[in-house]
């Protein structure tokens, strides 16, 4: 069911019979690009014979799997409900015990709060074991068990975890019977659940880095005043045989300055960090010594430095990335440049290749490769033999399907600003005057990527031309593109969005009386301000868990540590409520679709709740679809298929196709 080899035949007909692209049917590019992924978060097991992986079940729910290599066989571990459990990940501890994280948002005290769990079970799915601090009578919610920060390869199956302690109470609630407290280090033996600590526990220690070996080398502690985070995180460092933390660097994410640790490499004793350089973050290497001698590895004058690449678990740093109009990484070594080169010269179709998971001894990889107009295949590569065999596919429900490819573009900001973008149109039809959307991204300082899109290919199937603007606001372009943010700067992130539409009817693209705008997230506050700026550009406007209020986001923090770093994000004055599509709907004259999910934690579902109330109160085409249990994110096959079927009718009847 996975050979991708299996329809190239279908696909290569389809092809060479074809000479116009079709409109695809709106009830089947629904479910097709509707349906969540067939493989996700794929990890080799040591020995490179067996691959786990999430799939997606029926509606939300998600299934833990392992693909035996040698004999097909595919067992299912586990399942989670979707509402609100979700399974996140599952990776091999041994060839013989996995480990997984599930979660999901749950109420607490009048609050909608994040929780997640770490269990570890057998690779024939019995054995189920929890790997949290058990305790009896906690006396404060633990939301989080904590994370793996070292797999410990060749252990045969042991970890170190990250474990989050909180205070025990008796069993009345009365008195505290254990004060410990904060984030410690455990060794635990997933064969026997026999752990021993590490590290002790810390309040405010936030993350610790491992160097691969078994050794905890960085800890990094946020710093608190008067129970508020301040955007401080200190970072401090041990050296090789010492018990002993010494001051490393910190970083300030007020004003994105200092140094922020990546990767332990212990074949140079050295940490990788991204540190501001010019105003755009680059890579740099310090030796983990007294001298903490500080080298500059790379840097790039358009774009921000990404990260680090290794094979594998354990393994050393091979690279690091960057992306500009397409991503890209590059190699410190001979040995790895070449077989990335003999990579892409056998997949010249699929250019985005990555190193997913390696075996133990690095002689068996993982690998995937995918394209703006597809989705995706995992290989399996054998160093020694160079032979490659494909065993996965990201998503069934495209395979064989013809999609649209995506163009980087740039266009000029009215203010002069040269401003990146992506264009995603399918190459049959008419290539001018095409109805078109406008997708802005959510974040708000996040970024769109050259690559397979599920939601623009969704849309350019329908016979929409498609522009996704990196706007000012959004990350990876530096310090000065990334402005203040696109909630304190919305003007110029909505003065480029509408630029991104003027630019698709200057070039012919578009029809400027058939332009709509889709957006999730900061992508929907997005549609909907714009909507609200200029009511006669946009004749329809979908948002997907938007913002809708800043004062309101701004009150969602509250009783969080992180309320007062969210009040000075936003920031205050007059640009709020001007702002706020919420305080401003009555502009509105297009018709609206709003979709939330009611166990949203990012977005709270009271912002799409009051928009469509507004919208209604005075007689505006507004349809709210509301779905209960799930999240920010709708990972529902048949929700996301019912939300695109909606989008597709209201885009048909305003802009056509």
């Amino acid at each position: 069911m996975f050979q991708r080899s299996c329809v190239l035949a279908a696909l290569l007909a389809g092809i060479s019979s074809q000479s116009v692209a079709q409109v695809m049917p709106l009830a089947e590019a629904a479910k097709r690009f509707g349906a969540r992924e067939t493989v996700v978060g794929a990890d080799l097991s040591p020995s490179g014979r067996k691959v786990a992986f999430l799939s997606a079940g029926a509606g939300p729910a998600t299934m833990a799997k392992i693909l035996d290599l040698d004999t097909s066989k595919l067992t299912t571990l586990l399942a989670s409900r979707g509402t609100p459990d979700n399974l996140d990940w599952c990776g091999f501890a041994s060839e013989a015990r996995l480990v997984c994280r599930y979660g999901g948002n749950v109420p607490y005290e009048g609050l909608l709060v994040g929780v997640s769990r770490m269990i570890s079970v057998g690779a024939d799915g019995s054995n189920l074991r929890e790997l949290g601090v058990r305790r009896s009578f906690d006396a404060q919610v633990r939301q989080f068990d904590g994370s793996i920060i070292d797999w410990l390869p060749g252990s045969g199956g042991s970890i170190l975890m990250a474990r989050s302690y909180v205070p025990q109470a008796n069993d009345t609630g009365t008195r505290l019977t254990s004060s410990t407290s904060g984030l410690g280090v455990d060794r635990i033996d997933l064969n026997t659940m026999r752990s021993s600590p590490v590290e002790k526990p810390r309040d405010n220690v936030s993350r610790y880095l491992s160097d691969g070996n078994g050794n905890v080398r960085i800890l990094s502690v946020d710093e608190v005043a008067a129970q508020q985070l301040t955007g401080v995180t200190r970072h401090r460092f041990r050296m090789a045989g010492s018990k002993e933390w010494l001051e490393l660097g910190q970083y300030n994410r007020r004003d994105n300055s200092g140094i922020w640790p990546l990767a332990v490499d212990a074949s140079i004793n050295s940490v990788y960090v991204l540190e501001s350089l010019n105003g755009r973050d680059a890579l740099y290497r310090i030796t983990l010594d007294a001298s903490r001698w500080k080298t500059l590895v790379a840097s790039n004058d358009k774009v921000d430095i990404g990260g680090v690449v290794r094979l594998g678990d354990g393994h050393p740093v091979i690279g690091y990335t960057y992306t500009d109009e397409r991503s890209h990484t590059v190699y410190f070594d001979v040995e790895h440049h070449q077989l990335a080169a003999a990579l892409a010269k056998a997949l010249p179709d699929t250019p985005l290749i990555h190193f997913v998971s390696a075996s133990e001894d690095g002689k068996t990889l993982l690998v995937h490769a995918s394209a703006d107009t597809d989705p995706g295949v995992f290989y399996l590569l054998d160093r020694a033999t160079r032979q490659m065999k494909p065993i996965m596919v990201s998503r069934e429900e495209l395979e064989g399907q013809t999609l649209a490819p995506v163009k980087p573009i740039t266009y000029r900001a009215a203010d002069g600003a040269i401003i990146p973008a992506y264009l995603t149109m399918a190459k049959g039809g008419p290539q001018t005057h095409r109805p078109a959307v406008v997708l802005p991204h959510g974040g708000p300082s996040s970024r769109d990527y050259w690559g397979f899109d599920w939601l623009a290919q969704f849309l350019a199937a329908r016979g929409y031309a498609v522009i996704q603007p990196n706007f000012r606001g959004s990350a990876g372009y530096g310090s000065e593109h990334l402005g203040e943010n696109a909630f304190r700067d919305w003007k110029s992130a909505m003065s480029d969005i509408a630029d991104s539409a003027d630019y698709l009817v200057t070039q012919g693209i578009a029809d400027p009386d058939r332009i709509a705008i889709v957006g999730w997230s900061y992508g929907g506050y997005a549609a909907l301000q714009s909507a609200t700026l200029t009511p006669d550009r946009f004749k329809a406007v979908v948002a997907i868990a938007p913002v809708t209020d800043l004062m309101m986001l701004k009150a969602d923090a509250a009783g969080f540590t992180n309320e007062e770093l969210t009040r000075a994000f936003i920031g205050a004055g007059d640009h709020v409520r001007a702002g706020s599509p919420l305080q401003n709907s009555a502009r509105i004259k297009s018709p609206v679709l709003l979709v939330h999910g009611d166990m949203d934690i990012n977005v709270a579902v009271r912002h799409s709740v009051r928009m469509n109330e507004a919208l209604q109160g005075r007689g505006a085409d507004v349809q709210f679809l509301q779905y209960k249990g799930l999240d920010h994110y709708l990972e529902d096959g048949s929700v996301r298929a019912e939300m695109l079927t909606k989008m597709g009718e209201l885009l048909d009847r305003t802009i056509g196709k």
